[in-house]
């Protein structure tokens, strides 16, 4: 087995670990001695980037993880500020960006399958911002509309999903709100490693059946 992660900083997070193992460090301590891991996925990538990314897959590459899309998401929030008479107004505006990221999304997903690999994706967890203004629980409804595009394109190509917001759900498992620190990174990892390597066994993972 031969593990290529793809994507953002989720997953490409050493410069965030203050000198501590990073996600791939992690994995490939997990890993059986007959597996590997090779990172592919760059800090500040966007969907479109991970084109570039896969002219850099390796030949005995035998499966994927794809994290992408909370840079994406990074770049809409000015659309959390705007002024609006009433929710109907909000939710329309928030439902203009989460089509823009659908379209980008799945475009990259079949990128992605296009290299005849099965793939794992992974959900954008919801980082650790402001609580007392209430700006967490914002992030947090916004963000379940884009999990939401992610969901439903991985099951339509009926590719498993870990869902990070279970994974990474502690303020501490973060470093400026949204980059995974040396023990977010751990978490990460083991939950790339059941889920692919021993799926029975991961609370994290959702399958195209449902579990």
């Amino acid at each position: 087995m031969h593990l290529v992660l793809l994507g953002d900083s989720t997953l490409d997070n050493r410069a965030y670990t203050s000198g501590g193992p990073a996600v791939i460090d992690h994995l490939s301590r997990l890993l059986p001695e007959a597996a590997r891991a090779t990172l592919l996925a760059v800090d500040g990538a966007t969907t479109p980037d991970v084109d570039s990314q896969l002219d850099r897959m390796p030949t005995g590459a035998t499966h994927g993880v794809l994290s992408v899309g909370g840079n994406d998401a990074m770049r809409e929030i000015p659309v959390l500020d705007q002024s609006v008479g009433h929710v109907s107004a909000a939710l329309t505006e928030l439902s203009g960006t989460t089509q823009r990221f659908e379209k980008k999304y799945r475009a990259c997903l079949q990128q992605v399958l296009q290299t005849d690999r099965p793939t794992t994706v992974c959900t954008i967890y919801n980082g650790a911002f402001d609580e007392p203004s209430g700006q967490q629980r914002v992030i947090n409804a916004a963000l379940a509309m884009w999990n939401d595009v992610i969901l439903q394109a991985a099951l339509d190509h009926d590719c498993p999903v870990i869902d990070l917001r279970r994974v990474c759900s502690r303020r501490d498992d973060y470093t400026r709100q949204i980059e995974p620190n040396e023990q977010g990174g751990r978490k990460i990892a083991k939950a790339l490693f059941h889920a692919v390597l021993d799926p029975a066994s991961s609370s994290t993972r959702i399958g195209p059946t449902g579990r």
